[in-house]
């Protein structure tokens, strides 16, 4: 191995590092628990903060992938780590629902997007076609995987704590550890080239494929069916991730409910990894109506998960499924539209992530308070699973330009 292929996978596992910090987010649901049952929170309220994280989140992903094509990784990286960290922190002075959300929804929710979006374009620009679903896969598997240390870390700094300092510790962690790991993370040499599979097939014709810009991106079908099957995918995850500690306690009467997070959390991971690669071998959409199928079914039976085995099968089936999604878009979008400009592009397609996570999140807060139990939300979840399946069948690569024809030179 070249030292250049070498350096690919230190920016993919310094990516990977930064999004275990990063995926505090998907321990919201600890914090929101303490905030219900200690401070007397609504359901619906405690949703605001991580809800309006996933907006900020997901908008500030556009201007940070034309950043990161711009600027290069390392600096929106590190910026990332100054405005999670500093976000984390305030959020620890106060459980005032407009301080929560200025804090934690966003300045955390800007680091995370800044944060998000420099490491994965850095690091599938390192390897060729063949190898970007398990490159993506491999980085965003750091921010699936954070809950497995950050929920029970949570829960146990609450505990012994309080909230406050628990808000405060872990974002003292996370100011340093991405600004330091942001500075492995960088594009290739303009000169480098991608090690390639020997036979040409269809990973030379995917390297060969023309180069979008945002606004010829934006320009295609099969975008909008890609955007759409996006959010209605996210919803239901997202709808489980932002109140699995409650669902817990109210479905199965289980107070241990970050033991529940931290096992979702190690199923999102391995989906992004498993997915990502399966995706290299049978095809990305292939792969993604699989995986929303899977999820609908999940979601159709989940209210009947009421023991707490029961409940951990419908956990792992949900964190997989939803953790693939976030390994098979970006891999979707570079193999659509290319790797030039995968900021941006991919920071466009997000945004769709950004509306699952307020639509999942808000129905099943709204249907808790109103009915006391989340059955109908599930119900919703699994008919806009269902959806999606249906159009990743109508999902097509855009084809290409035609060549503009030259006149033959003769070879000298």
């Amino acid at each position: 191995m070249s030292p250049n292929r070498h350096r690919g996978w230190v920016v993919t596992f310094a990516g990977m590092g930064i999004n275990l910090c990063l995926g505090v987010l998907y321990s919201w649901s600890v914090f929101a628990k303490a905030l219900v049952n200690q401070f007397g929170w609504t359901k619906t309220a405690s949703s605001w903060p991580y809800t309006v994280a996933i907006i900020v989140f997901a908008l500030v992903m556009v201007p940070a992938g034309r950043l990161t094509d711009k600027w290069g990784p390392r600096r929106v990286a590190t910026l990332g780590g100054v405005f999670a960290g500093t976000g984390m922190v305030l959020a620890g002075f106060t459980q005032n629902l407009g301080i929560l959300v200025i804090s934690f929804g966003i300045l955390l929710g800007t680091g995370m997007g800044l944060g998000y979006a420099a490491p994965t374009p850095a690091a599938v620009k390192w390897f060729g076609p063949h190898k970007r679903g398990l490159i993506a896969g491999l980085v965003v598997a750091g921010f699936g995987l954070a809950s497995v240390y950050i929920a029970p870390l949570t829960n146990y700094l609450i505990n012994a704590y309080g909230l406050e300092r628990a808000f405060w510790v872990e974002g003292l962690i996370f100011l340093v550890a991405i600004i330091l790991l942001a500075r492995f993370v960088i594009f290739p040499p303009k000169d480098y080239e991608a090690a390639q599979l020997p036979a040409a097939g269809k990973q030379k014709a995917a390297a060969d494929k023309r180069e979008y810009d945002w606004q010829e991106m934006l320009k295609t079908p099969v975008f909008y069916l890609i955007w759409i099957t996006y959010v209605l995918g996210a919803a239901a995850g997202l709808m489980i991730i932002g109140h699995l500690a409650k669902i817990a306690e109210i479905q199965a009467g289980i107070a241990y409910g970050f033991i529940f997070v931290a096992t979702l959390a190690v199923f999102n991971a391995g989906g992004r990894v498993v997915s990502g690669w399966l995706g290299d071998v049978i095809g990305r959409t292939n792969t993604l109506f699989l995986v929303l199928v899977v999820q609908a079914l999940n979601m159709f039976v989940f209210q009947h998960y009421i023991w707490s085995t029961t409940l951990f099968v419908g956990v792992i089936v949900a964190g997989y499924c939803y953790g693939s999604l976030l390994a098979l878009f970006p891999s979707i979008t570079y193999e659509y539209f290319g790797t030039k400009n995968a900021g941006i592009n991919y920071g466009i397609v997000f945004t769709a992530w950004g509306v699952g996570g307020v639509v999942g999140p808000i129905i099943a807060g709204k249907v808790a308070d109103i009915t006391g139990a989340y059955g109908h939300a599930y119900f919703i979840a699994a008919t806009l699973c269902a959806a999606g399946a249906i159009l990743t069948r109508l999902m097509r690569a855009p084809k290409a330009a035609p060549a503009v024809k030259t006149s033959a030179v003769p070879a000298k």
